[in-house]
């Protein structure tokens, strides 16, 4: 089985989703949108760009801890990581993401 998007409905009634690992974790998120065509829009970028590998930017938080950003061609970051423990553990993660992501199902929960 491979990961999943998972299209939701923030409280405020924006839209945001997820891209699910096999095992049901979070593995990116996206930023909200007022419009669940946005949200829908943002997961066709991530498909599209995550197969480049330089749309992935490596990054590390104020806390030292490594996650990763997806970019799309225009610059704008579509996705963002949970933070890892390891460099080696967002390598994991990106890889993920590459593999999951262009073919990933959408479950839409936003109803």
């Amino acid at each position: 089985m491979s990961g999943k998007f998972e299209l939701k409905r923030s409280p405020n009634g924006e839209f945001h989703f997820h891209l699910l690992t096999d095992s049901g974790h979070i593995i990116l998120s996206s930023e909200t949108y007022k419009a669940r065509a946005s949200a829908q829009n943002g997961i066709e970028s991530v498909r599209k760009n995550s197969v480049e590998d330089h749309r992935f930017e490596r990054k590390t938080s104020t806390s030292g801890r490594p996650y990763f950003v997806l970019k799309a061609r225009n610059g704008e970051i579509i996705g963002q990581s949970q933070m890892f423990s390891t460099a080696e553990q967002m390598e994991d993660g990106i890889t993920q993401v590459k593999r999951d992501a262009p073919a990933a199902s959408v479950s839409d929960l936003s109803h």
